[in-house]
């Protein structure tokens, strides 16, 4: 037996430390290239710090409406943001002490400083006093993930003007925020600053919010939005942007001026391949700056791996996590036997109501020329739901008319994102939606609603209403029809 690979990571996010320890697990000797903080945008800048402060908006959700929970309280809730930042702060440590630990008990080397290829068997690392060493490796794994799109027509300032990094950051509350995008990122800060009694005004070029999700949880977020105020522009686009006083005016292209004291901009992300020597070690990159990889996560530079927002295959931490992880796999091996399953991925949107999703939208079946039927069940119909006052929402489920094959499950409500696991697993298993149907659910549980869901596909719900006339044609089931 030969000596144990080395293995260069740069990038410490949820996709480069992910693959650091599992390729110090499967007997590597790893070093982990990170220029800031361990865990990365996600865990620094994104999806945990935000989802601290939007628990914190559901906080004060819940205290509004302690009456009708025959609760008390004696005045108003009031926003201290400062102890809400300390909050998200000390929960962002605690996970990054973790994570130095994880590192350190595997043995991976962390080494601070900014890394770049020279050639497919060697990394740069240059740190922040100009300090550079140079890293011997057998095989390198790229996890430099992304940053955000920031168009020129905005003046950025990181003050008025402002990225999802500086929105995280919030000095002080604004009266008004404009946020441009209505995507996943977008409407999850819409809903938190309007919790947080922010007027929020959300632009978007497309005609629906969150427009990559099923179009009818789509239309209960609008409504949703609609019903907490948040004014919506659909179909037009920002055609100026300028700090004016103390306000930042926009012009929209249908002609509106809008007047805030606030701009998020919020229009996706590009990746970090800038830099890092990737053509002269013979790695490609696509057309939108994306590291061109095969499904084993491989590079079209044998022995250089990239994983994560740097691919923009799906740009979600747990894929980078799992991209990581075969990565990791193929390049301690030295083969490449493991590769990248995409096909079903659950997905979270923290939105309030939150969202849980997995695999084929209704829109993407019918593209697809699949014949489908459908189930719903409105958490209206469900006591577990009346007994959280968390009534707002449903549970879809697609399925393939000949064979019962789950083909994807959405779910606005509450839990949703932890919710939709049972849909992913059952779907990683091959099961049909019987399966579920036929699955004894506790009572009174909020997964009770993927039952019956399951069970409206073939019209057998027992808590929705019967149906008059015919079986319902395929691709229509299901009516939301309410239960007692």
């Amino acid at each position: 037996m030969g000596p144990s690979p080395r293995i260069a990571v740069i990038g410490a996010g949820p996709g480069g430390y992910v693959a650091a320890i599992r390729a110090a697990q499967l007997g590597a000797r790893v070093s982990l290239v990170e220029e800031q903080e361990v865990g990365g945008t996600c865990l620094n800048k994104g999806c945990i710090p935000s989802k601290a402060l939007i628990f914190n908006a559901e906080v004060v959700e819940l205290l509004k409406r302690a009456e009708e929970f025959g609760v008390r309280v004696i005045s108003e809730p009031t926003y201290d943001v400062t102890r809400m930042l300390e909050r998200k702060q000390r929960i962002v440590q605690t996970q990054v002490r973790g994570i130095h630990a994880l590192l350190k008990s595997w043995g991976v080397a962390l080494i601070k400083g900014r890394g770049r290829l020279i050639g497919p068997r060697a990394v740069e690392v240059a740190d922040a006093g100009g300090t550079v060493q140079r890293v011997e490796t057998d095989r390198v794994i790229l996890a430099t993930g992304s940053k955000p799109i920031k168009p020129p027509i905005f003046p950025f300032d990181g003050d008025r003007v402002i990225t999802s990094e500086e929105a995280l950051e919030p000095r002080v509350l604004p009266k008004s925020l404009l946020i441009v995008g209505a995507g996943v990122e977008g409407c999850e800060f819409g809903f938190l600053y309007q919790a947080l009694g922010v007027s929020v005004t959300m632009v978007e070029m497309k005609n629906r919010p969150l427009a990559t999700e099923d179009e009818e949880i789509s239309s209960l977020v609008q409504r949703e939005m609609n019903k907490r105020g948040i004014k919506l522009h659909l179909a037009v686009r920002v055609e100026k942007a300028a700090i004016e006083s103390t306000q930042v005016v926009v012009t929209l292209s249908d002609g509106q001026t809008i007047a805030v004291d606030r701009i998020l901009v919020s229009i996706g992300r590009r990746m970090n391949t800038e830099g890092l020597g990737l053509e002269e070690a013979g790695v490609v990159l696509g057309k939108r700056g994306e590291i061109l990889v095969d499904d084993r996560m491989e590079t079209r530079a044998p022995g250089v791996y990239a994983i994560g927002d740097a691919v923009g295959r799906i740009m979600l931490a747990h894929v980078a996590s799992a991209e990581g992880k075969i990565a990791a796999a193929n390049a301690v091996a030295g083969d490449r036997g493991h590769s990248m399953n995409y096909a079903i991925v659950p997905a979270g949107i923290f939105t309030l109501p939150e969202i849980g999703t997995v695999g084929l939208k209704e829109w993407e079946a019918v593209e697809q020329g699949l014949k489908i039927r459908i189930g719903r069940y409105p958490f209206r119909a469900l006591g577990r739901a009346h007994t959280m006052d968390e009534i707002v929402g449903m549970v879809k489920v697609i399925t393939e008319q000949e064979s019962d094959r789950i083909l994807g499950v959405h779910i606005l409500g509450p839990h949703a994102s932890d919710m939709i696991h049972e849909a992913a697993i059952a779907m990683r298993l091959g099961a049909k939606v019987s399966d579920i149907a036929e699955m004894i659910h506790a009572h009174p549980t909020l997964p009770e609603a993927m039952m019956e869901a399951a069970e409206d596909v073939h019209g057998s719900a027992i808590h929705l209403t019967r149906r008059k006339g015919p079986p319902p044609p395929a691709g229509r089931a299901g009516d939301g029809r309410q239960g007692p």
